[in-house]
């Protein structure tokens, strides 16, 4: 008897249960996430991203920026991310909710910007960053993101301070205020219930599982 099919059926089967639940389990959870409305606040978080951050969002996947940078802040039991200064509590699910593209990143080659909008508050600095980074930084500069006009009356509030003509200004372009304008809304600051959760210590938890073993 050839049991060939019998035999992929049951592996099919197995594969579509494991991604039900390594998957699509974890979809519906988060899909079910809503925005948290505070009565005292008189308002919800998150917040709807306003329009220019939304294209920020945009440029900052176009540049790549994920491949350096991370936006999720992780435990202290997981990572020395609060330890850091790059947050002030964890990452949760329900901070990502209002978000079209969820940059999570892989790697620290630059520091976590989930809260970077909290820790520089000075959009200026952002586009001196972007435009010119410190010369112990492996972040490439982005100039091509600004362009040098001919000052025509007063000089631009968002001109930069460089080596630039007296007779022209460094200015960013409609891109680099969109993604400084994303950068800055990264400011996760609002305490969810979910983020009052404490891991528990290592030795309590082997205790713990020593005791539900015993029963």
């Amino acid at each position: 008897m050839n049991r060939g099919p019998y035999l992929f059926l049951g592996a099919f089967v197995i594969l579509a249960f494991s991604w039900t639940a390594a998957i699509l389990a974890n979809q519906l959870g988060y899909g079910a996430v809503t925005p948290y409305y505070d009565d005292l606040a008189g308002q919800s978080f998150p917040a709807k991203q306003p329009g220019i951050v939304a294209r920020g969002a945009q440029v900052y996947t176009d540049l790549g920026c994920a491949t350096c940078h991370t936006q999720q802040v992780r435990r202290a039991d997981l990572g020395s991310d609060l330890a850091r200064g790059w947050g002030e509590r964890a990452s949760v699910g329900r901070d990502y909710i209002q978000e079209h593209t969820v940059q999570l990143g892989a790697n620290h080659i630059g520091p976590d910007l989930r809260n970077v909008g909290a820790r520089i508050e000075d959009v200026n600095s952002f586009y001196q960053i972007l435009y010119s980074p410190s010369e112990d930084s492996s972040m490439p500069a982005y100039r091509f993101l600004f362009e040098e006009t001919e000052i025509t009356g007063e000089v631009s509030a968002d001109a930069l301070s460089v080596n630039s003509t007296t007779s022209h200004q460094v200015v960013p372009t409609e891109r680099a205020r969109s993604l400084v304008a994303y950068l800055a809304h990264r400011n996760d600051t609002y305490a969810y219930p979910e983020t009052n959760f404490i891991p528990p210590e290592p030795e309590a938890e082997e205790a713990a599982d020593a005791e539900e073993e015993g029963h």
